[in-house]
């Protein structure tokens, strides 16, 4: 059989995805209702755009995914991370529950050059209420600050000086890169 290839292209305002990213978005969770293999990116993202519409409609810009453990496994379009109180960036380990991206890869890399530890674990939402920031990451968005989890805000509310930092680090990088 002769392979398919599709290509959707939108454009983009980079002024306003920078816009949005300081005064930061708010984050609906809900329960992952996909199949067990996230980790492949199918056309079968039905679960992801009900729940991207579900967030819109309460307010919110992206959904966040709760496993049956009761532990964040992903946003609908991008990666969760949190900043401990302690200073430790947070995200869900690479396995079959979530689709890693490049964004999450380079982000990584960014956070290890600065010097800042990474822990690649579930976390839950009592974590994510309890953190000092949030963000997502995503080839879109780059790194976008969470402010506000099912109507509660994280930290202070605004976007947060570790995650504005790595936003930055990461254009920077994206900007040198010889690739």
């Amino acid at each position: 059989m002769a392979p398919t290839l599709v290509v959707i292209a939108r454009s983009q305002s980079q002024s306003k995805i920078a816009a949005l990213a300081s005064t930061g978005i708010a984050v609906k969770t809900m329960p992952d209702i996909r199949w067990g293999r996230s980790d492949i990116k199918t056309v079968m993202l039905l679960p992801a755009c009900l729940a991207k519409d579900a967030a819109k409609r309460e307010g919110a810009k992206e959904a966040w995914f709760i496993d049956a453990n009761g532990a964040i496994t992903e946003g609908a379009s991008s990666n969760a991370w949190i900043v401990t109180a302690a200073g430790t960036l947070v995200t869900r380990p690479l396995d079959h529950r979530i689709l890693g991206g490049v964004t999450r890869a380079t982000l990584i890399d960014c956070a290890k050059r600065e010097g800042l530890t990474v822990e690649e674990r579930a976390f839950t939402v009592t974590e994510v209420l309890a953190a000092r920031e949030a963000f997502v990451t995503s080839a879109s968005n780059t790194v976008m600050p969470v402010i506000q989890v099912d109507g509660r805000a994280i930290g202070t509310g605004q976007p947060g000086p570790v995650t504005l930092k790595l936003r930055a680090q990461f254009h920077h990088s994206a900007e040198i890169s010889d690739v």
